[in-house]
């Protein structure tokens, strides 16, 4: 497996490992994530070196985000064997059971996450293959050996054409991956071409408003929306106490006979977008048949996923929340949901921009989101698989920014910076590398609290 320790790889990874088969892969760098994998028997290296590379295999798979300059890559280019992307193979484990498919460009981690802790925590069972790792189990592929798949439907590289739902999950269709796409007429074409592929007498359950026209919905199509009280299903009574969420799940002629059902449920993570993603995992628990008490008691019982608005550090006088996000969309939802739980606190915003074509395209909508914050602190670009693009960096953003540190920071020189700062919350936010600090900055800010 070329590029092993991506979270979607490693996943396959497990899967296979758990199966008994004998699993080697590749990875630029170590992680915490290949480290657990090694510690669960799967081979991994770390050097572009073919020698490392056993002597009979029956399946080789790889991630886009490997360079096609890859001494690896390249090595079995020019051999016999195919190489599978980590997608088909997605498409191949799932295509003979019931497969749950969560696609849209922002929310599906923590759907997948959820939908599998409802059904694993009700006894239903399923074999989950999540793009995060959920706090729950320590990991990001979850199994009992059933032939239920739950699988984050990724649109990059039009991943999810792989994939024939029985169940398919839309939670947006805002612009990005735009160096794919093009234009947000063709992003929208992706998602109708995935929403087609759902089986006969299968089910679409989306966000009302996503922009997907009537005429490409199945028949049996559910909306939900956390406000909206037209979509079937919507949110009522909805209460916070500290960091938490207590609401009443109303679902409009859902049930048989055309009926009103109300749900009371509890919600213990933060961010009042999770709420709005709590409901198409329930949806589906319901659809499956699963009783009311075990999807209240599963769902009270989510401890969520790592890196999406998660805590780091709460104590009297500083909050520490990190955050995967690394779309316009998701860093307005963090942010506004910071502002409801955090009155009148400042709030400081360390934010790590993820591809250069990303930044170029949604420089503005990224400032616009990032006012939300008292001020903002931007690190340089995470480039990933990608190359630079002359005249793109993070002082795109910081032009269109009233409230930004003028600085474009990086990992070596940023800690130092957040000393000379203010703040009652801070916030590390990004999909790149910015996840290397938080434990440092963890200890930074235990360090210089006042003592006693």
């Amino acid at each position: 497996m070329l590029g092993i320790g991506g979270i979607g790889m490693s996943a396959i990874a497990r899967y296979f490992n758990h199966k008994g088969a004998t699993v080697y892969g590749y990875d630029k760098t170590a992680t915490v994530l290949t480290d657990k994998l090694i510690a669960e028997g799967i081979h991994i290296h770390f050097d572009e070196d073919i020698t490392q590379i056993p002597e009979h295999i029956d399946l080789l798979i790889y991630t886009p985000a490997i360079p096609t300059t890859n001494k690896e890559f390249e090595y079995f280019q020019e051999s016999e064997l195919v190489l599978h992307k980590r997608s088909e193979i997605l498409g191949a484990i799932s295509k003979k059971g019931f497969t749950i498919a969560v696609a849209g460009s922002h929310g599906k981690t923590t759907i997948t996450s959820m939908i599998s802790h409802l059904l694993h925590h009700s006894g239903y069972g399923c074999t989950a293959f999540i793009g995060g790792i959920c706090v729950n189990y320590d990991t990001n592929f979850l199994t009992n050996g059933s032939d239920t798949y739950i699988i984050e439907a990724d649109e990059y590289d039009r991943s999810f054409h792989r994939l024939y739902p029985d169940i398919a999950i839309v939670t947006a269709t805002d612009d990005d991956h735009l160096e794919i796409y093009g234009d947000h007429a063709h992003v929208v074409e992706a998602y109708e071409i995935f929403v087609s592929q759902i089986k006969e007498k299968g089910t679409l359950i989306y966000k009302k408003h996503i922009g997907i026209s009537e005429g490409a919905m199945p028949s049996l199509a559910f909306s939900y929306h956390l406000d909206d009280k037209e979509a079937v299903f919507n949110v009522a009574s909805l209460k916070t106490d500290n960091g938490c969420y207590s609401f009443q799940l109303t679902m409009e002629n859902f049930t048989q006979g055309g009926t009103t059902e109300t749900l009371s449920l509890s919600l213990n993570i933060g961010g009042l977008h999770n709420v709005e993603n709590s409901i198409p995992a329930i949806v589906v628990a319901k659809l499956l048949g699963i009783d009311n008490k075990k999807i209240q008691e599963a769902l009270a019982s989510f401890k969520g996923i790592k890196r999406r608005f998660e805590y780091i550090l709460q104590t009297k006088n500083k909050t520490f929340i990190d955050d995967y996000a690394h779309h316009p969309k998701e860093l307005e939802a963090l942010l506004s949901s910071t502002r409801k739980l955090f009155v009148n606190k400042k709030v400081l915003i360390i934010f790590q921009p993820h591809l250069y074509s990303r930044t170029q395209h949604l420089a503005k909508q990224f400032a616009e989101a990032l006012q939300q914050a008292d001020e903002a602190m931007l690190m340089e670009i995470y480039p990933a698989r990608e190359k630079p693009i002359d005249g793109v960096s993070s002082n795109l953003i910081i032009e269109y920014l009233n409230n930004a540190d003028k600085n474009v920071y990086n990992k070596n020189n940023v800690l130092k910076a957040v000393t000379q700062k203010y703040f009652d919350v801070i916030i590390t936010a990004g999909a790149g590398n910015i996840s290397d600090i938080v434990i440092p900055l963890k200890k930074q800010i235990l360090n210089e609290l006042p003592k006693g």
